[in-house]
């Protein structure tokens, strides 16, 4: 793995295909703009239903960061099904902030009751990672990686709307790259394929929302976010996509 790697965007997700679920449109786009852009999975994902080893489903999570076009994907060593946001998670995820100091970080946001709480888990862990980034005096801890302030922390909302989550929202035109989208979630075989129980709904669910939030936005397909701060201007007509 690279270890000299700046990026301007990283994607955390608690399993590999989380974030080409929630927001892989918005990661090709900022690719094709020129960005510099990561994803780090706190869990291979293994277990999992349909899937013979961890190789595989890494093996599908490099092909799925190919064709959005991502710099670098890393797996952190956390355990899928047993991730829970305490210190050394924190810290596992912290030292790969610092390492790659970016400026925009994306977390998945609120739970997804009935599923995963590996979720919910992996949002917490994010925000505390991101704490951790700005920490003087902890060199034990972050050697050989100084601190290093993440400038904007997102998230994509689950289907629950967590009443914890910022609701500041604003949604990132996916119009030119929602099809990258679904070729890079099909990259997951063992997990959608069809015959498999999530194909159908997942696909529906990633077509539904993104037009759906494209509508909200003025376009044909969308992402949604939400910030803690509310989104400025400094040019009303552009932000207005008046100009």
């Amino acid at each position: 793995m690279p270890e000299d790697v700046k990026l301007d965007v990283v994607a955390v997700s608690a399993h590999p295909d989380d974030t080409e679920i929630g927001c892989g449109g918005t990661l090709a786009k900022a690719a094709a703009q020129g960005y510099k852009v990561g994803i780090v999975d706190l869990t291979d994902g293994e277990p999992t239903p349909g899937s013979p080893s961890p190789e595989v489903r890494l093996e599908e999570a490099r092909k799925a960061a190919g064709i959005l076009g991502v710099t670098l994907r890393e797996t952190l060593p956390l355990s899928n099904r047993r991730l829970f946001d305490d210190f050394e998670s924190r810290l596992q995820l912290a030292g790969a902030l610092r390492k790659y100091r970016p400026k925009l970080v994306i977390a998945i946001g609120g739970k997804t009751v009935t599923l995963s709480p590996d979720h919910y888990q992996a949002m917490l862990i994010v925000e505390a990672a991101v704490f951790y980034c700005k920490l003087t005096k902890w060199e034990r801890h972050f050697d050989p990686y100084p601190p290093c302030p993440v400038p904007k922390l997102v998230y994509w909302p689950t289907i629950s709307r967590d009443p914890g989550i910022p609701r500041n929202d604003f949604v990132v035109d996916i119009t030119d790259t929602y099809e990258t989208k679904v070729k890079a979630i099909l990259a997951y075989q063992t997990q959608f394929s069809p015959g498999k129980p999530n194909y159908d709904r997942v696909l529906n669910w990633v077509e539904a929302s993104a037009r759906y939030n494209g509508t909200r936005g003025g376009f044909k397909y969308g992402e949604l976010f939400c910030a803690h701060e509310m989104p400025g201007t400094d040019d009303v007509m552009r932000f207005m996509k008046l100009a």
